[in-house]
């Protein structure tokens, strides 16, 4: 096949093989190939691509299925720029033929990157990589405390809608404890529940952990809740204090 110059390479990317195509600069597609995910399949599209000396590499920015594959090209000495997600709707719906495979996404990325000529290039991951990794995992684990909280707060209410405790507290370690110490004085499925959950939000664990303590708790820890009114049934709103169930 005849060399080609300013061909863009766009790349589908799944868990297991990635969709080649080559375009040119008016978007007819050259060229298509469907290879392996590994590193070997890597050689191979690099070897495969050889034949256009002036490319360059369009890849959706899925980072979790492209990564290995663009410090691959990278390393390789290739031109990679990652075409952002959001930018792909309207490219895909402006596609010609109907359907769809993964030959057509590989171009329409391959058109999205023509289109857009000043993307940045991608380059190898530094440190902040792993800021952002670090970064990205402290925002989960704070965002499943928070869930793990809410449910905490729902089920005290089911077992003792009297008892109120103060907003933004239950991510203090001296209060997980008085819940937890609480908890265990009430039978029932909710309760053990509440407990194992109390338990999630706990300092000791990755979830509890996800931020600093605070030095001093003694006055979170008085304010905590207000304790409901004793029951003549023996628990706080419930006979025995089992919760309902």
């Amino acid at each position: 096949m005849k060399a080609e110059t300013d061909v863009v390479i766009g790349v589908d990317a799944h868990k297991r093989t990635h969709t080649l195509v080559a375009a040119d600069e008016l978007g007819r597609e050259l060229a298509a190939k469907t290879l392996a995910a590994t590193a070997d399949g890597h050689l191979a599209a690099i070897a495969w691509a050889q034949r256009w000396p002036n490319r360059r590499w369009a890849l959706e920015d899925c980072r979790h299925l492209t990564r290995t594959l663009e410090a691959d090209l990278l390393r390789a000495g290739e031109q990679v720029v990652p075409v952002p997600t959001q930018m792909m709707a309207g490219v895909r719906r402006s596609a010609r033929r109907p359907g769809k495979s993964d030959a057509l996404d590989a171009l329409a990325v391959a058109r999205a990157a023509w289109r857009e000529p000043d993307l940045p290039a991608a380059q190898l991951d530094g440190p902040s990589r792993q800021v952002r990794l670090l970064v990205d995992h402290r925002d989960d684990l704070v965002a499943e405390r928070t869930g793990i909280q809410s449910r905490i707060r729902w089920h005290l209410h089911e077992l003792a809608p009297e008892l109120e405790i103060a907003p933004k507290t239950l991510k203090l370690q001296p209060v997980i404890e008085r819940v937890a110490d609480y908890l265990a004085s009430i039978d029932g499925l909710i309760a053990a529940i509440a407990r194992e959950l109390s338990t999630a939000c706990r300092a000791d664990t990755p979830c509890g952990s996800s931020r600093s303590r605070v030095s001093s708790k003694a006055t979170a820890v008085r304010n905590w809740w207000r304790p409901p009114p004793p029951s003549p049934r023996g628990g706080p709103g419930q006979a025995g204090g089992a919760d309902r169930q």
